[in-house]
């Protein structure tokens, strides 16, 4: 029998991004089609209110391995990627921003990762975690030394050791995903660190790739989210203590 399941899996959550969508889905297209190796790419809408459904339409028309899933409420980033990463086929899944801010051409350093028995790879702008991470328009000092003191919040309470837990590129094996994805209870902004905690919580092997980012303008996020993500972080630490995720393994 032959193995249909695509070794790759792009997952991209989108909300409002008819301004963006088109370009982000031909960058990822033409990288996707020059490999030899098979694969879908999965937008996952949140709740739209904007053409972003009819921009997808459009791109995906007369082009294979394209699909969506149009959920009409906006229920959030997180409550979205999970969607998209227990719904996608890949035996590698890999959830990156609509804007493409890190560019789909860094799974050329995850694979190997992969090949070599890492269950769960990322991506980090932040030159602690992994040499040469970079961002095309360096933060004002100030920005950066409050994002490094949120960081070192995020570090004592959920995920010691990783500089940028934020930067939305990152990929897992068929398994991590199902198992992480599965039992996740954070629907914002904080979900990133709860799939890294939740993937330490497991035992999987986390590796980091450096990133070069190109920030939008136009990013959908603001400082009250950004602060919400702290309270979140706490609720995950008492989720972990507290046994919940068990509880909803178990449902």
């Amino acid at each position: 029998m032959i193995d249909t399941t695509p070794y790759l899996s792009l997952v991209i959550p989108a909300y409002n991004e008819e301004n963006r969508i088109s370009k982000t889905l031909e960058i990822a297209y033409s990288y996707l089609s020059a490999k030899p190796f098979s694969w879908e790419i999965l937008v996952v809408l949140d709740g739209v209110s904007d053409g972003t459904l009819e921009k997808v339409e459009a791109f995906a028309a007369g082009r294979q391995h394209i699909r969506w899933i149009d959920r009409k409420e906006n229920r959030g980033k997180g409550y979205t990627v999970r969607e998209g990463m227990l719904a996608a086929k890949g035996k590698l899944r890999l959830f990156a921003d609509a804007d493409n801010s890190t560019d789909i051409s860094h799974f050329d350093q995850m694979k190997p990762l992969f090949e070599n028995g890492y269950d769960v790879v990322i991506c980090s702008r932040d030159s602690k975690d992994a040499k040469g991470a970079r961002q095309a328009v360096p933060q004002p000092r100030m920005k950066r030394l409050l994002g490094d003191a949120g960081n070192l919040f995020i570090q004592i309470v959920a995920v010691p050791g990783i500089w940028d837990t934020q930067c939305g590129f990152k990929a897992f094996t068929a398994e991590a995903a199902k198992r992480v994805f599965a039992v996740s209870l954070i629907d914002r902004w904080g979900f990133d660190i709860e799939a890294l905690a939740l993937a330490r919580r497991f035992g999987y092997k986390t590796g980091i790739i450096p990133a070069y980012w190109i920030d939008d303008a136009d990013t959908h996020v603001s400082m009250w989210n950004y602060l919400g993500t702290f309270g979140e972080t706490v609720k995950i630490r008492w989720y972990l203590l507290s046994g919940r995720y068990r509880e909803t393994a178990a449902r």
